[in-house]
Formats: C-alpha cells, sequence, structure tokens
C-alpha cells in the first residue's frame, strides 16, 4: 500500500468530517492509497494548532498557501468559504496536486469557471463534494432511474430545507451577511446537484429567491431566507424546488419526489435510510408505495454494517466521497462529482437569480 499527504484547508464543520474520513477510508474501503493526515490550515497558526491536535494530523500550517505548496502534501481538500476556493484550487494544480473542493465550487460563476479550466488544463484528478447524494438510497433510486424503472420521468419535486435562521431573534451572524452565504448559496446547490444527478441537464428555470426576515438584533440581513424555482429538464420533464432555512420543524429536510409512466419515488434525508417506491404492476388493490429499507443489497452499504436496516449516517457519506477520491487518484481517472458538475449546478443557480431580476424564465448557460 501507498500512502499519501493529505491537507485540509478549514477545520471547522467540513474540516473535521473531512478528516475523520481520510482517517477511517482505508479501514472501511481497504482502499489501495492510504492517506496520511499530514497538515491542516484554518483562519490562524492558533486554529490549526487546535485541529492538528484534535484531528490527528502531523503539522499546522500558517495558512493555507504554505499547505498547498508543502512538498510531503500531495492532494488537498478544500473546506474553507467559498472565496478561498478559487486561489487554493488554481495553486494547487499549478504544483501538480488533486483537488477536491467543498460545494459550492466557487463564490460565482466566473470563479467556477476559472477553477474548472484550471483542472481541465492540468489534466488532475478533481472532485466536487455534493455528499447527500451518496446515501445508498439515493445511489439506489439513481441506478432504478438510469435503468428504467420508472419509465418516462415526467415530473421531479425537490427541496432542501431546514431551520436554522426559522426564528426571528436569532442574532445577525455569518449566515446573514454575503449572498455566497444565503439560501441559494448554501442549500440550493444539493439539491439540484440531485436533480442533475437523477434526471440530467436542466434547459431553463423560472425564480424567485425572498429574504423574510430583512434584520437581526439591529443588523440588515443582505441574503436571502427561502427561494423557489420552475424548471424544465432536457429530457422533458417538469420540475419545482424549494430551498429554505427558515423552514420552521424542518431539521434535514433534503427531499425529492419524482414519478414516471411506470413507477415513483419518494426520499427524505431524515429517514435517510429508506426510500419509498411504487411500482405500476400487479393487480390495482395491491398497489402502493412500499418502504424499501437500505442494505447490503443497495450501493456502498456493505463496507459500513451487514445487517439490513441498521442504516447508514452523514459521516459515511464524506467516507465514501473521500474513496472515490482516492481511487480517483490511483486509476488517474476522473470521478463523479468533478469540478464540471460544480459548474454546472452555479450556472442553474445564477439563471435562477436573473428570473429573480428579470421576472420571466430564463435559459441556463451551457458550453
Amino acid at each position: 500500500m501507498q500512502e499519501l499527504g493529505i491537507g485540509i484547508i478549514g477545520g471547522g464543520y467540513m474540516g473535521k468530517a473531512h478528516a475523520v474520513a481520510y482517517a477511517a477510508v482505508g479501514a472501511v474501503f481497504n482502499t489501495r492509497l492510504r492517506p496520511r493526515l499530514e497538515m491542516v490550515a484554518a483562519s490562524s497558526l492558533a486554529s490549526a494548532e487546535k485541529y492538528r491536535d484534535s484531528f490527528g494530523f502531523a503539522r499546522a500550517a500558517q495558512n493555507w498557501e504554505e499547505l498547498v505548496r508543502d512538498p510531503k502534501v500531495e492532494a488537498i481538500v478544500i473546506a474553507s468559504p467559498q472565496s478561498t476556493h478559487r486561489a487554493a484550487a488554481e495553486l494547487a494544480f499549478s504544483l501538480g496536486k488533486p483537488v477536491f473542493c467543498e460545494k459550492p465550487l466557487g463564490a460565482s460563476v466566473d470563479d467556477a469557471q476559472a477553477m474548472v479550466q484550471a483542472a481541465k488544463d492540468s489534466g488532475l484528478v478533481n472532485m466536487i463534494g455534493f455528499n447527500y447524494i451518496r446515501t445508498p438510497a439515493s445511489q439506489y433510486a439513481r441506478q432504478l432511474i438510469a435503468d428504467g424503472a420508472l419509465g418516462q420521468i415526467t415530473w421531479f419535486r425537490g427541496e432542501h430545507t431546514e431551520d436554522f435562521l426559522a426564528d426571528p431573534t436569532i442574532p445577525a451572524n455569518w449566515r446573514t451577511s454575503g449572498e455566497a452565504n444565503g439560501t441559494m448559496g448554501d442549500l440550493a446547490p444539493h439539491m439540484i446537484n440531485a436533480a442533475l444527478a437523477l434526471l440530467g441537464p436542466i434547459d431553463n428555470v423560472m425564480g424567485q429567491i425572498e429574504t423574510v426576515h430583512s434584520n437581526r438584533g439591529g443588523a440588515p440581513v443582505t441574503n436571502d431566507d427561502h427561494a423557489q424555482m420552475m424548471c424544465r429538464f432536457a429530457n422533458g420533464a417538469m420540475g419545482h424546488m424549494y430551498f429554505s432555512r427558515i423552514a420552521t420543524g424542518r431539521k434535514m429536510g433534503y427531499a425529492y419526489e419524482i414519478t414516471g409512466t411506470k413507477g415513483a419515488i419518494r426520499f427524505d434525508q431524515e429517514d435517510q435510510n429508506a426510500l419509498w417506491l411504487y411500482k405500476a404492476e400487479g393487480p390495482e388493490a395491491e398497489r402502493g408505495f412500499r418502504k424499501i429499507l437500505t442494505g447490503p443489497a443497495h450501493p456502498d452499504y456493505e463496507p459500513f454494517c451487514q445487517g439490513p436496516g441498521h442504516g447508514t449516517g452523514y459521516q459515511d457519506q464524506i467516507i465514501i466521497e473521500a474513496r472515490d477520491f482516492l481511487e480517483a487518484i490511483a486509476d488517474k481517472t476522473p470521478r463523479w462529482p468533478a469540478f464540471a458538475d460544480g459548474l454546472d449546478v452555479s450556472r442553474i443557480i445564477s439563471a435562477v437569480r436573473s428570473s429573480q431580476t428579470s421576472g420571466s424564465w430564463t435559459s441556463v448557460q451551457s458550453d
């Protein structure tokens, strides 16, 4: 087995998740490349030292640039604010280092386009972090659709709804400032990615974006609380998506319904180890949605647990991502989702913003 020095930029919520994933992935999936937690960078050296000690890194970096340039760091994981993504990725690619970047790809469509071009020019492995689509249930849903089990897909309804800012008395914080930290920058990318993964490209959108609580504790809120969009997929299916950080009662409302001519699917991340499947077959009196509990027969389940219905969790999604990144590096071949897939999501979000301004249907930019 060959070791690979991993450098993680960011030690907060996602930085910790990736550190735990790279510490566990070799044992879970018996990967050919065995990651070594070489270096971590954060907003300060003191913070980086804290994360080094907590997560088991060999060293802490003064800043992200020192981490990327370090010769013992052979692959980069970017888990820092969107404003840092482009510069870190471009430097890493220029030094011949593969990059895994958390969503969204950049702070803007221009950033995302530049990052895709840098990745293409380098010829190096690149991936973006859309972890929720990695659950065994959603992977199975994707497989069913690809195999034609639902027939022609006619309708998609998706949501990513949470309530961490539902209480209007919660004071302003970093989430309430800056377009990239609003609901369209933070939550929408996950469900848009799911829609693209399950149904394919989106051609046109009609969107509405709103700030419901415009002031928190005397400070103005400068980004959006919730948004909705209608869309038309390239395959002809109609769709609707809703995104919210003020959806009272919703904790992890990453959910979708898909209707086809032969069947339908329902999924809700709050019950992530179950998929509801309807097939238009058999006697009418016996038809209905069936709850399928995930188990070893479903994608990427068995490495974590051999018992059907026992379930996988959030951290396991990140471990699956780490496995794919390591396999891509070992094989020198792309893995989904790559930077280009992140750019597709950024373009759709940009089109929704344009539709909000124009009040009309807007075409999604394509290459």
